[in-house]
């Protein structure tokens, strides 16, 4: 018997049937995966010698071991009861659930309604409080089974209760969507649908792609602020608005019937695959350099571009002009045209000596010739750029406080105060 701890092993003790017990073996081993695999190695091998009856309480396929042993050929199963369905029936729970066993919902993907069967003792009730309490909250309501008794309680009692054992379950019903404290991406996108509904939001129903096109870029911004500010807080909330001007997108087009939201998470996670042949497939890569070049490469394969030009008029025209330069040189580097730092620089320097001799004309030049120069010491341009300018704001503020502070106009220095009080700007902006 998968353990002798449960009230129907004394069905065979009545009936004066010898059995053995799965139970030194699950406390000799250091996790629920060991003793999975340790059982089903020491009954395939009793098997070999004679005729074995593995029996579990609940359901066959409730328990991984059987699980397991049902794959092997020439084993019967007997399907049984579900205690799950059981512990559902007792909660009030009728229909469609989701079930897993105590010692696996840390690792399955949880939805409600929700059965966690075999609660055996405080300590795995503790484990799956934990588990499950990320997922739903500590204050969703849930109703504790054992035995024949059924008790409403808050998730947060789970490991809270006074009898564990191999007939405890955990159910957490289903909620209305409104009274819910944490949410997923079906509910996310049950919203969004609502939102769109014909009795819904009349603003979110006449959005097109282009009336809400800015927005994903403006979204994109404010996350990339907070993460520049290190503001946990907001990078949460920022990262949901750019989830929902995705989720928005998407939802246009499958009221359209062209793809929906699993049509996009499956392309993302096929190109994640695909692109990472060095992580799930044969390739290699040293460090990350090594993986930037198989991710490159792949993504060459994978977009159908045969020459390194592809990859080059592939970039997208509405990035920002600084870079989109930096990308084209990215990628123009990687088809041959790779400058050395004194390439880049003896290149920066002539577009510089145009500059001045042809005037704004050359600009364009020049300012390219910094994105390519940017490539080759493997800098940023963009992020160079903006840091920069951020200094000279810091510089500039400090600089107007020191002026007016002596009571001066900023616009009546000569050029010699304009640089003293610039060099003590700085000072300050420094310190």
């Amino acid at each position: 018997m998968r353990t002798a701890a449960h009230p129907s092993a004394e069905t065979l003790r009545e009936a004066g049937i010898p059995f053995e017990s799965l139970d030194p073996l699950y406390a000799s081993s250091r996790s629920y995966d060991t003793f999975a695999a340790k059982a089903v190695r020491l009954l395939a091998g009793a098997a070999r010698e004679k005729k074995v009856c593995y029996c579990v309480d609940g359901g066959a396929f409730e328990d991984r071991v059987a699980s397991l042993l049902a794959r092997r050929r020439g084993t019967l199963v007997f399907p049984g009861v579900s205690k799950s369905a059981a512990a559902a029936a007792k909660a009030g729970v009728y229909g469609s659930f989701t079930a897993v066993s105590a010692q696996e919902a840390g690792e399955r993907e949880l939805t409600l309604p929700l059965v966690v069967y075999d609660l055996a003792d405080r300590a795995l009730a503790s484990d799956v409080k934990l588990a499950i309490a990320e997922r739903f909250g500590d204050e969703a309501p849930a109703v504790f089974v054992c035995g024949e008794s059924a008790k409403e309680i808050a998730l947060y009692e789970a490991d809270r209760q006074d009898t564990y054992d191999m007939t405890c379950a955990l159910v957490l019903p289903d909620e209305p969507l409104l009274e819910k404290k944490k949410f997923d991406l079906y509910d996310f996108l049950a919203i969004m649908r609502r939102l769109r509904a014909p009795d819904g939001c009349p603003w979110d129903r006449v959005q097109t792609h282009g009336s809400i096109r800015i927005n994903a870029i403006e979204e994109a911004y404010e996350l990339v602020d907070a993460i520049d500010a290190d503001d946990p807080d907001k990078m949460c909330e920022e990262a949901g608005d750019v989830l929902m001007q995705a989720a928005f997108h998407t939802l246009m087009e499958e009221e359209r019937g062209h793809f929906t939201m699993n049509d996009v998470l499956t392309g993302l996670c096929r190109k994640l695959i695909d692109r990472h042949t060095h992580v799930f497939g044969q390739d290699r890569a040293a460090g990350a350099d090594g993986a930037l070049t198989v991710w490159e490469a792949n993504k060459m394969t994978e977009k159908h571009q045969a020459t390194f030009s592809d990859a080059v008029n592939d970039v997208p025209e509405v990035f920002p002009a600084l870079l989109r330069a930096q990308k084209i040189a990215k990628r123009t580097a990687k088809g041959g045209w790779k400058l050395t730092q004194e390439e880049a620089r003896a290149a920066l320097k002539r577009a510089e000596d145009d500059l001045f001799a042809q005037g704004a004309g050359a600009l364009g030049e020049f300012l390219y010739a910094a994105a390519a120069y940017a490539c080759a010491i493997g800098a940023d341009g963009e992020q160079a750029l903006l840091d920069y300018a951020k200094q000279r704001q810091r510089v500039y503020t400090a600089f107007e406080a020191l002026v007016r502070a002596d009571n001066r106009d900023v616009n009546a220095l000569t050029p010699a105060e304009r640089q003293a009080y610039t060099e003590a700007a700085e000072r300050v902006a420094r310190a």
